[in-house]
């Protein structure tokens, strides 16, 4: 090959690559998932349902417990029963650790970053260095099997295996013991999942205790042993079982846990006892089973006694408690299908004029609406409990921040705060409690879902709150953010940096109000998600069960929808174009133009190709041909021209160009407004972008002349820049400008 020829295709495939580049690149927006989600096999259908194989394991828990109040400590021994329903042996178990997160070296503290500025508060500069006197973590005293013998064991970090003396089988069953101790977080200093507060005033604590005894650790299909270190943000991968609790307090403590009290004649008073059975029968208004004058008086005597309340729960992952002699308690009945769970509220005084008003009243909404939504409520008790920070979830029992001025009076901010957190806390009683969700890896499975159903309830209960953060609208100030630290919801919790509370909370919420209320509407919505919380009570779902299930329960093809949302961290950002307006030429035009009459002024074949800037230039003409007689290749019936251009005489025609410059792709909201003032909303759907995943041209015919069109008016779709999503386009403000006008 000569040199020349050789220089004449360079520059021919420079040309051709130059141009490509130019083009809008196709990204397979509308493409199935496919291999992104894992094969469906005889577990996990292909419609996301259980499969006919599905299997899971099963953890029954007898534990018992003391809580030193002197030295704030948790002493505890267990024995676990552990069934094997797997179709495969298992030669060793593995359990969860967690207090291991506050030990002398753990991977927590070596992986946690930190900085140093011109000043730094004490209390962030010791969390950083680790100077707070706390030795954490776990003792661990034994690990013996039912005949008391040792079962040898290795600790890593926040995991424990235990070697069985022999493979356990599928169908069999293993029973083993463990004790242990640890001493108990000061949340002030060391804040996390639980732990205790101290009120200096009065001298007493409020403990707040989860995470506390060695858990089974999920084996499941889709991973076998779910191992994952617990770092602190990811939470809990946990196994279905029977819990029989006996917890050793305090004699003047008040305890709520995970399950339903056995023994209440022996830790209660008589009036005590008698006000718990009112509340039983009680459905209108809370009843106090410790008044507030009661809980003071305990706060001054502090009881040297002891008693042992006794607690039993079927069918839950988890276990937690909360004890003090500060609670005041008020609890009532609440009508929730064939059932009456006793909502029931634990608080100090500190708390009393906000928490007496709105927790227990919070418990009931929460469970109307969430049972409404997916199941009814199947356990026998909902706690709500009053701690300082924000919220943290168990089976049956919350602990719930939010907490009136120190003279009682109660803030807008408060009370939407507080109301919020109560209802998002007792909510995760469905999502990951009965849902049961890996939090470990998809924060946003029970996290989202439960932040969308919690939006739902303060929209349905408390219409005067605000409830704006988990919306499309809320979600902007997120998504219009620097991608470079963004990560999709679909990255491992633990991986999320920065983007963990939008993409664990708030941005799944956003997307499943856009997907309820804009792209498949409330009842198939709600059909589906209630079908998918059918299908994966008391059971563990997996994300793909939970897209599979939503598109099989209502029709509605929304690979697109996840891609775009889930597995991307792409916007919103609509932006129209241009927008050009016509009206139909009375001339007619012969198609063989054979006797075709051209007048002065009329327009080319290809019309203006300018950019409109607004409407006051008027329509442009165009005219409709007769149809030729090839388009009709062997129909013997004819369109009736005449008639097409009847139906258009004296309608306004308008193209509008609009563009995907965000690249999310997204249903396509136009409100239009007349020349006469009235208004009218028109919804596209998000498969207008299949064929150009870019930019779109659309006609659409109006009886009435336009004066102006606005994409999202209602704000609905997440949209990070609105002040390209209107037509005529509205002048840019000078600021300067701005200024001016308001010195003179």
């Amino acid at each position: 090959m000569n040199k020349i020829h050789l220089i004449v295709l360079v520059l021919l495939a420079s040309l051709t690559a130059g141009a490509q580049d130019q083009q809008p690149k196709w990204q397979g927006k509308f493409e199935q998932l496919g291999q992104m989600l894992p094969t469906p096999n005889s577990y996990r259908s292909s419609s996301g349902a259980p499969g006919a194989s599905y299997w899971q394991q099963k953890a029954d828990y007898v534990i018992d417990v003391e809580l030193n109040d002197e030295n704030q400590t948790i002493t505890g021994s267990e024995t676990i029963t552990y069934f094997n329903n797997a179709p495969e042996d298992l030669k060793y178990l593995w359990l969860q650790l967690d207090q291991n997160i506050n030990a002398d070296g753990s991977m927590t503290k070596k992986t946690s970053g930190g900085t140093i500025r011109d000043s730094i508060p004490a209390k962030m500069l010791a969390t950083t260095t680790s100077l707070f006197d706390y030795k954490g973590g776990y003792s661990i005293k034994l690990v013996k099997d039912a005949m008391d013998k040792d079962l040898p064991y290795i600790i890593n970090n926040t995991m424990m295996r235990v070697d069985l003396p022999q493979p356990l089988k599928k169908g069999e069953k293993f029973t083993f013991k463990i004790s242990w101790s640890y001493n108990i977080n000061d949340m002030m200093m060391i804040s996390g999942r639980s732990g205790m507060e101290f009120f200096p005033a009065d001298g007493n604590y409020i403990y707040f205790i989860a995470q506390w005894f060695p858990r089974m650790c999920v084996f499941d299909d889709y991973e076998g042993w779910q191992n994952k270190q617990f770092l602190g943000a990811g939470e809990f991968a946990l196994t279905f079982g029977n819990y029989k609790v006996k917890i050793t307090v305090p004699s003047d403590h008040i305890v709520g846990a995970s399950g339903w009290l056995q023994n209440p004649k022996d830790v209660l008073t008589k009036d005590q006892m008698a006000r718990f059975e009112t509340a039983r029968k009680t459905f209108d208004q809370p009843v106090f089973i410790v008044t507030q004058d009661e809980a003071i008086k305990k706060e001054k005597e502090r009881s040297k006694k002891k008693s042992t309340w006794e607690f039993h729960a079927d069918n839950v992952r988890d276990f937690a408690f909360s004890s003090s002699r500060k609670y005041i308690w008020d609890a009532m009945a609440i009508k929730n299908g064939g059932n009456n769970p006793l909502g029931q509220s634990l608080y100090p005084k500190e708390g009393y004029t906000l928490w007496s008003k709105e927790s227990t009243m919070a418990i009931k909404n929460t469970l109307d609406v969430y049972s409404a939504r997916t199941i009814d409520y199947p356990y026998p008790t909902a706690y709500s409990c009053n701690w300082v920070g924000g919220g943290m979830e168990y089976p049956m029992i919350s602990f719930n921040g939010g907490r009136p001025a120190k003279d009682g009076t109660i803030s807008e901010r408060t009370l939407t705060r507080t109301v919020s957190v109560i209802v998002h806390e007792v909510g995760h009683n469905y999502f990951p409690m009965i849902i049961n969700s890996d939090e470990r890896k998809d924060t946003w499975m029970d996290e989202g879902l439960n932040s969308f159903l919690e939006k739902e309830t303060i929209k349905e209960r408390y219409p005067k709150l605000d409830h704006v953060s988990n919306t499309p609208k809320g979600i902007v100030s997120f998504m219009k953010g620097d991608k470079a630290m963004m990560r999709p919801i679909m990255a491992m919790s633990d991986n999320q940096g920065r983007s963990f509370g939008p993409n664990g909370y708030n941005k799944p919420a956003a997307a499943l109000t856009l997907l309820r209320e804009t792209v498949m509407g409330p009842e198939l919505f709600d059909k589906a998600f209630k079908e998918y919380s059918q299908r994966w009570a008391f059971k563990h779902p997996k994300p793909s069960d939970f897209f599979r299930t939503m598109e099989d329960a209502s029709a509605v093809d929304l690979d697109w929808f996840w891609r775009g949302w889930f597995y991307s961290t792409d916007n919103v950002d609509l932006t129209v174009d241009n927008v050009k307006w016509f009206k139909v030429k009375t001339t007619t035009v012969d198609p063989e133009k054979k006797n075709i009459s051209v007048k002065a002024g009329d327009l080319s074949a290809t019309l203006s190709k300018d950019k409109a800037v607004d409407f006051s230039n008027g329509p442009q003409e165009f005219t409709v041909t007769n149809t030729p007689e090839t388009d009709y290749r062997d129909f013997r019936s004819r369109i009736d021209d005449g008639s097409v251009r009847k139906k258009l005489d004296g309608k306004n025609l308008y193209e509008v160009t609009l563009k995907n410059t965000g690249g999310l792709v997204s249903p396509v909201i136009i409100e239009w407004t007349f020349k006469d003032g009235s208004k009218e909303l028109e919804r596209l759907p998000a498969e207008i972008w299949r064929l150009n995943e870019t930019e779109v041209k659309k006609v659409f015919v109006k009886e009435k002349e336009v004066v102006n069109i606005v994409i999202d008016p209602n704000l609905e779709t997440a949209d990070i820049n609105v002040t390209d999503n209107v037509f005529p386009k509205k002048a840019a403000v000078n600021k300067f400008d701005e200024i001016k006008k308001k010195t003179n």
